[in-house]
């Protein structure tokens, strides 16, 4: 309720000033449906929503109805109007042969004529009805019957009136059953026909009709029309779908008796020249309708029982109210655009429910009062909520507006919120939403700027923001994306190392329950884990990376949580440099200080004699110990170059590499009777297999390789220097590489020793050859190199059969090599 109802919004007196503004929304909309039935406001919609209900559905006409039509071409056969009396008698003399069950001859014959007896002899054929014309009320209300001459009254078998009401827009939409004044009463013609037809003295040839019961809609239906006992008549898109025929057809004997034998026959006035035609309901689509054709649909209604009875006007006031009452309880409780949709769907309802009591109960009640009601009080009522609204906003955007600002802004213009209230009111909410916009895009700025990986939950552990890192961070593990996926969920792939806890003396105990209870950790809705996780444990993804794991609790103004952040610093760096100066702490204590150590002590012996003597031997030692503490300086430094420092690439040539090291390594192999091969493929002279590197490192590494193979092979052996290149063919598109393979014939290498090769200070056959010398940098050395030059290294070996590295490298292309050709010519 608190996010719809305006009153637990703003306060007990906006409350009883809502209550007021409702009551008084409700009092108006009373007011206006009052109008609407009872002061007849809404008369002209009402008729045309009738009228509309009407033309869309047609109803079955009875088939005992026969339409004779005074038309246009028995006018032209017969001769202009009036006729005489005995065509009418011999058309009543031909229709009785038939034996009708009736006839209706909807014919004023008001002034006597010579031949009155015989057309009074054929009326008496068979049981036919005259109209009576009722004349206007004069002042004193007195109204005159225009009835047939007395021979033709007296030989028909029942009289009635023939006046149709005309609403004020000149529609006939009911008819009355009796009219006259005070001294006179006379039936409508078709229910004197009608009651003979109930009281079985006309015979249809049909089953017989079921007599219309008395619905209890015109029970309801109040009684002001001074007891005419008005219907409406049910008009539809078929009123004229009747049997027609034509007066002269039947005159000549054209018209099969059948057509006419038990059917009530109507004879009336078509002819557009007679001028007897009214407006009615769906004049729209069938025209003016003659007088015959209305009598027809009178009679139908009235032996079908299809009366449509009018709803009284008090009737439909209090009917009204109640899709008002709803849509007043609806702004209690819902919103705006709910509003809008409750009010729009009770509008539909009220005609619904108008169409379905006149289609099914043949009750008109007009939904005209209550839709006006209800578009009239919808938008008075949002009117006046959306200047409560407005109030309520200029008064806290104005406050907001007066608070500074945390963050810098552009300076303000001096006349921001001038113009009218609603101007200012945009200017306002427009400040507003930019200090929302720029508070959101710097903590979006912020996070997105920091290095480490940051998700952001809400109090269920839910990931609701995690920041460019942390996408980058699971798009390199092929995770999913966070966002709207657990915190458990979203780190459940990371390994425990250890907690994080400044207590030395509780960090086994915290292991051993971190370790217990793991990965139930990464659930931040759990409690007791908070404060393990505040300081923050070490965990290992997939790629084998450590990380910094902790939690903070997110809390509102009022101090309450409502999530939690979870960082991810990537310690692994860290971790390698711990490991780098550990090694370089063991190499500075021990290789390093070996040699310095045995030449202080030579020097120490050679003071301490009497007549210091320096042999050559002594000499000796002395040089080979400073050579190894220099060569070990010079790896470790030739190292550090290798992996921090940058690359001063050239095009170079990888045979002139290779031919370059071997020359370096020749003494040394020379000594050992080792025999050096180069052998460049024996392709195309100009093939020098060219790369891109840095020529002294990747010299370098070179010498390093073959330095190795040299003091790792016995004497009187074989090293083989060869050069390749390689084009991938599974791969289309993808770069050329050129291969280097040193092969030796020495010790080899066993398999379970060859994955730590590449590793700092790691040596190899020291127990077996202790006169090999070296501190384990030159591998390392090498693998740095030729990784930082997009290469890769292989090695294959094993004891006894010796060991064959291959270095692979990208290939320099054509337009490359032919670029730097011209710019150094």
């Amino acid at each position: 309720m608190s996010l719809v109802d305006p009153r637990a919004r703003l306060g007990r007196r906006a409350g009883l000033r809502f209550l007021i503004e409702w009551v008084s929304v409700g009092c108006l909309g009373i007011l206006v449906i009052l109008l609407a039935s009872l002061g007849r406001l809404s008369a002209s919609v009402d008729l045309l929503v009738y009228d509309y209900f009407l033309s869309a559905r047609a109803q079955p006409s009875l088939p005992d109805i026969v339409v004779v039509e005074i038309d246009n071409a028995s006018i032209a056969q017969l001769g202009r109007w009036p006729w005489p009396r005995s065509v009418h008698a011999a058309l009543l003399e031909q229709i009785a042969r038939a034996k009708p069950a009736a006839v209706v001859y909807d014919v004023l014959f008001t002034e006597a004529n010579p031949e009155d007896a015989q057309l009074a002899h054929a009326l008496a054929l068979s049981p036919t009805y005259l109209p009576v014309l009722l004349t206007a009320p004069d002042a004193s209300g007195r109204r005159v019957a225009v009835e047939p001459v007395a021979p033709l009254a007296q030989a028909a078998a029942g009289l009635g009136h023939i006046n149709f009401e005309v609403d004020r827009d000149g529609i006939v939409r009911s008819v009355a059953q009796f009219e006259g004044d005070a001294g006179s009463r006379w039936p409508q013609l078709m229910v004197t026909l009608a009651d003979a037809v109930r009281r079985d003295t006309v015979h249809l040839s049909g089953r017989p009709p079921r007599q219309a019961p008395v619905s209890a809609a015109a029970n309801l239906a109040a009684r002001d029309d001074g007891g005419e006992d008005r219907f409406l008549i049910p008009f539809g898109p078929n009123a004229q779908s009747y049997t027609r025929l034509s007066f002269a057809s039947v005159l000549a004997g054209k018209v099969p008796a059948d057509q006419l034998r038990g059917r009530v026959v109507v004879i009336g006035v078509t002819a557009s020249g007679l001028y007897d035609r009214f407006a009615t309901p769906v004049s729209g689509e069938l025209g003016p309708l003659p007088g015959v054709y209305i009598h027809a649909n009178v009679l139908d209604t009235l032996l079908t029982g299809r009366e449509i009875q009018p709803a009284g006007r008090w009737i439909v006031f209090a009917v009204s109210l109640l899709p008002l009452a709803m849509l007043l309880a609806g702004f209690l409780v819902l919103s705006p655009r709910r509003s809008l949709l409750l009010t729009v769907g009770l509008v539909l309802l009220s005609a619904a429910a108008s169409a379905g009591w006149l289609y099914g109960a043949r009750f008109w009640m007009s939904p005209a009062p209550a839709m006006i009601g209800l578009v009239v009080v919808y938008p008075i009522w949002n009117w006046r909520r959306l200047e409560m609204t407005m109030a309520y906003l200029r008064e806290e955007l104005q406050r907001l507006a007066d608070e500074p600002h945390l963050l810098p802004q552009t300076p303000q213009r001096g006349r921001e919120f001038s113009g009218d209230v609603l101007e200012q009111h945009m200017a306002l909410m427009a400040q507003a939403a930019q200090r929302v916009q720029d508070m959101k895009r710097f903590v979006w700025d912020s996070l997105n700027s920091m290095p480490e990986p940051i998700l952001v939950s809400d109090v269920h552990g839910v990931v609701l923001i995690a920041n460019h890192a942390a996408k980058a961070h699971f798009a390199r593990l092929g995770a999913p994306l966070p966002e709207g996926r657990h915190m458990q969920a979203v780190l459940d792939g990371l390994t425990l190392v250890k907690t994080i806890d400044g207590d030395a003396s509780s960090d086994a105990e915290h292991n051993q329950y971190a370790h217990a209870h793991w990965p139930a950790l990464l659930d931040p809705a759990r409690a007791e884990f908070a404060a393990l996780m505040e300081h923050g444990v070490e965990v290992r993804d997939a790629n084998g990376r450590d990380h910094l794991l902790r939690y903070a609790t997110c809390t509102n103004a009022q101090g309450e949580p409502t999530g939690w952040i979870a960082g991810l610093v990537d310690v692994s760096a860290l971790h390698a440099a711990e490991r780098q100066r550990e090694d370089a702490l063991r190499l500075l204590s021990h290789d390093m200080r070996s040699p310095q150590a045995s030449i202080l002590a030579l020097v120490e012996i050679e003071r301490a004699r009497t007549e210091p003597t320096l042999a050559r031997e002594l000499l000796g030692r002395i040089e080979r110990y400073a050579q190894r503490a220099l060569t070990l300086a010079d790896d470790f430094v030739q190292l550090a170059r290798a992996e921090s420092q940058a690359y001063v690439l050239e095009p170079v040539s990888l045979t002139e590499l290779i031919i370059d090291a071997s020359d370096e390594v020749w003494p040394q192999a020379h000594a050992k009777r080792i025999t050096l091969q180069t052998d460049t493929g024996g392709g195309h002279e100009d093939d020098g297999h060219w790369i891109c590197v840095d020529r002294s490192l990747m010299t370098r590494a070179l010498v390093n390789i073959l330095n190795n193979a040299v003091k790792y092979s016995p004497p009187d052996t074989r090293i083989v220097c060869s050069v390749g290149s390689e084009t991938p063919a599974i791969v289309p598109g993808a770069a050329r590489r050129v291969s280097c393979t040193i092969r030796d014939q020495g010790y080899g290498i066993p398999k379970e020793q060859q994955a730590g090769l590449f590793e700092r200070f790691r040596r190899f056959h020291a127990s077996e050859r202790p006169e090999v010398g070296g501190a384990g940098l030159g591998m390392a050395f090498v693998k740095t190199v030729v990784t930082r030059h997009g290469g890769d290294v292989d090695v294959i070996s094993a004891p006894g059969e010796g060991t064959a590295f291959t270095i692979w490298l990208p290939a320099l292309d054509d337009a490359q090599l032919d670029a730097s050709v011209t710019s150094r010519s």
